[in-house]
Parts: C-alpha cells; sequence; structure tokens
C-alpha cells in the first residue's frame, strides 16, 4: 500500500451534466497523490464518453463499467474493493470539492492520527443562487451519528490501514449513513473539520430529495442494518428528523 495515496471513489449514474465539473474539481487538488476511480454504473446517457475523453490526458483516472445499474452502494464498494490508497475519499457525480480539500484534511489526519474525518460543506441547488453551510460536528460517535446524521458523503475520508476495507450496506437509500455508523459501531471516533471543503449540489429528483423515502430507509436501516428494536428506531427516526430540521450540533 503507497504510504501517502488517496484513492477517490465517485459512483455514475446518468449524470452528463455535471461529471465533468466534478472530475476538474478532483484533478486540480492541490495534493497530486491520488487515484480516481469512477464506477459508472450502467448510464445511458453520455457519461461514460465524457470521462473516457478526460481519461486521455490523465492515466490517474480509472473507468469501471457496470453493464447493469447497482446502486451507489455497490458501486463505492466495488471502487473500494479495487483501491490501493492508504486513504479512501468520497465525492459523488455532481458535487465539487474546494481545490485544497484533500491537502487540508489529509495533513489533519496526520497531524491528529485521526482515521475518520469529514468537513463542514455547502449545499446549493443547481439552477439557482440559494446556498447553506453544513457545519460538521468536531467529534462524532456511534450515538451521536444514530441521533443526529451529520455527515456529507463527499467530505468523508478514511484511513484503511488502521480501519481496514469498510464497505457500503447494499441498500437503495441510506447505505452512507449506514457506512459511518459501521465505522463508528467499530469503536472509531469521527473527527469533523469546521472549514468547508466541500460542495453539495441538490438536485430535484435526485436519490436523495424525497423525504418520505428517506424516513422510510431510515426505519429499514434502523431495524434491518442496525437491528435496533422499535422503541430505539423510533427514538432515532425522532431526533434525526428534528435535527435535520432545526440543523441541532
Amino acid at each position: 500500500m503507497p504510504p501517502d495515496l488517496v484513492t477517490v471513489i465517485t459512483p455514475l449514474y446518468n449524470c452528463e451534466e455535471f461529471i465533468e465539473e466534478t472530475i476538474h474539481s478532483v484533478l486540480s487538488q492541490t495534493y497530486q497523490d491520488f487515484e480516481y476511480i469512477i464506477v459508472n454504473d450502467g448510464s445511458t446517457d453520455q457519461s461514460a464518453s465524457i470521462v473516457q475523453s478526460i481519461i486521455k490526458s490523465d492515466s490517474r483516472i480509472v473507468l469501471i463499467n457496470n453493464k447493469q445499474n447497482q446502486g451507489a452502494a455497490r458501486a463505492r464498494n466495488i471502487a473500494i474493493e479495487r483501491s490501493k490508497g492508504k486513504y479512501i475519499a468520497f465525492i459523488d457525480s455532481d458535487d465539487l470539492w474546494r481545490n485544497d480539500k484533500l491537502s487540508f484534511q489529509i495533513n489533519f489526519m496526520r497531524y491528529n492520527q485521526v482515521p475518520f474525518s469529514f468537513t463542514s460543506y455547502m449545499q446549493f441547488t443547481a439552477t439557482g443562487p440559494r446556498k447553506k453551510v453544513i457545519k460538521a460536528p468536531t467529534r462524532l460517535t456511534y450515538q451521536r451519528e444514530l441521533l443526529y446524521n451529520h455527515v456529507g458523503t463527499s467530505t468523508v475520508v478514511y484511513d484503511q490501514s488502521k480501519i481496514g476495507k469498510v464497505f457500503f450496506p447494499n441498500i437503495l437509500k441510506r447505505q452512507d449513513y449506514g457506512m459511518w455508523l459501521k465505522i463508528l459501531k467499530m469503536g472509531h471516533i469521527g473527527y469533523g473539520i469546521q472549514t468547508c471543503l466541500s460542495q453539495y449540489r441538490k438536485r430535484k429528483g435526485s436519490v436523495s430529495s424525497n423525504k418520505i423515502d428517506m424516513i422510510r430507509y431510515n426505519w429499514k436501516l434502523y431495524r434491518e442494518i442496525e437491528n435496533l428494536d422499535v422503541f430505539r428506531s423510533s427514538l432515532y427516526l425522532s431526533t434525526t428528523i428534528l435535527s435535520k430540521l432545526f440543523r441541532i450540533k
């Protein structure tokens, strides 16, 4: 395992409008010691062709093509299986990084001997000027993440030399939440960087945009993945909804 290599992972499905901008936000990082694995999850638009054209000028990009759509969890897990980096970082196919994101975060993790970190991020709409900063908590345990679900996927880096290769639960939605809970349940602490280093693009019709579905899949996660009883599942679901409404820290 190369001592400082970062594996950057992007699941890609029908995102031709934004994927080029996302890729360039990775390639323009001041921290350049990375491999970039993009898993094309059965796209039917021009997404894969766009990636192929960029690969010609940067050999660090690896494109894996799934013949059929298998979902973001499976796409990310395929990339984790193939990863060579000491660090694993995630960015979704329509999100953006500040150009010093990896440098800032990897230095933070090295200096503080942190195996799992995430950052504050800015939420913005695809077509309008509306922006909102979601602040990261400074310290996160399993119980606290169950209550508040603070972590943005495109902000996360974990050190697989300390944690091992950890995989997303294979569910359609909330698999990212399940992943962070899995890491924290192992006894690791999550550390939040207050600086806003990522941008999350909120799109109408995206997987995360249907609030009723999100509630349903949170319940499924608590009951079937975390094996919580009905009382605790109800408690955590209520608290998570309230924390989203009022952004409890």
